[in-house]
């Protein structure tokens, strides 16, 4: 069985850098129209999900909901495959049919990238229950958004994933909207991470603009299910820097609010940190920032040259063999 690795925070930091420099190209290429559909960025959670996955083995289950362009980066999937999905080719991680809220990596047990609030919360049991029932000492991740705590497939799998003591941590990516709805107004808990305790399931906040704080909590998390499987509950407090998705101008928030999350960017904060250690110098912040950068213009020249689908694979993968 693989043992967890202990991930190097410089590397780590690395990881984050190119998932903002992903994004932001992303960002570009759907306003320059070469990406269609859907597209929800991840700037400013990054330390949410690097967090996570630093706490877990390359052989864990990770699944989450639309907003997953980073959740793939972090488990190892190429940033050419990336793009190239975003770009609707055939070199994408769902073989260009997917698109941006659909990415899917088996390899590297990245399950979707799924586009109906909550409905992938079950899923996640389902992978849970696979894995207890086969006896493997796995943990699956189970991603999502404040607005997914709201839909009745979540109390569904929180129920059942208690009852049937399944190893699976439900997070709760909150980024304090729900699409543009704040979760003041549309969450009458004012305490997200309570939600669990009507499950009899353990309950942890995390900081979501701190790297080490999101690892560390996870880490102690999936070590006690590792010890004896049961459901755990992470509400991991983060914030978008950007609108809902690219059509949304955010025009709901602050300017006071914005900037007040701006000034604890979790990749600012990571690096200062690693300064302070005397483990990261400017110089090498600097290489790292131009390596993310040059991956990401090349994954969308990549994107670029990829060839489309074949029309005849249009409705292939619609039902299993």
């Amino acid at each position: 069985m693989q043992q967890p690795e202990e991930r190097d925070e410089v590397e780590m930091l690395s990881l984050m850098l190119l998932i903002r420099r992903f994004e932001e190209r992303a960002s570009q290429q759907y306003q320059a129209q070469k990406i269609g559909g859907f597209c929800h960025l991840y700037i400013g959670q990054e330390a949410v999900v690097v967090g996570a996955i630093a706490a877990i083995r390359p052989d864990d289950y990770v699944i989450t909901a639309y907003r997953d362009h980073a959740h793939a980066l972090a488990r190892g999937t190429s940033a050419n495959a990336c793009m190239a999905e975003l770009f609707g080719k055939a070199t994408g991680c769902s073989r260009g049919l997917g698109g941006s809220m659909h990415y899917f990596d088996k390899e590297r047990h990245m399950y979707g990238g799924h586009a109906i609030v909550g409905a992938h919360v079950p899923l996640a049991c389902g992978l849970a229950f696979a894995c207890k029932y086969r006896e493997e000492d796995r943990v699956t991740l189970c991603f999502f958004g404040d607005g997914a705590i709201n839909q009745g497939a979540f109390h569904e799998a929180l129920n059942l994933a208690a009852l049937y003591k399944l190893p699976v941590i439900f997070i709760c990516e909150n980024n304090l909207y729900a699409m543009g709805t704040s979760v003041e107004r549309s969450t009458a808990l004012k305490e997200i991470v309570d939600r669990a305790e009507g499950y009899d399931i353990p309950g942890v906040i995390a900081d979501g603009m701190n790297f080490r704080d999101v690892r560390d909590k996870l880490a102690a998390v999936v070590k006690s299910i590792r010890e004896d499987p049961h459901p755990a509950f992470v509400e991991v407090r983060t914030y978008r820097y950007r609108g809902h998705s690219m059509s949304d101008p955010a025009s709901y928030r602050t300017k006071e609010q914005l900037e007040k999350y701006r000034m604890d960017d979790p990749i600012t904060r990571l690096r200062a940190q690693l300064t302070r250690e005397g483990k990261l110098t400017h110089e090498q912040f600097d290489e790292l920032d131009k390596k993310a950068k040059q991956a990401a213009l090349a994954s969308v020249k990549f994107a670029e040259e990829s060839p489309e689908p074949p029309i005849e694979e249009l409705y292939n993968y619609t039902y299993a063999p």
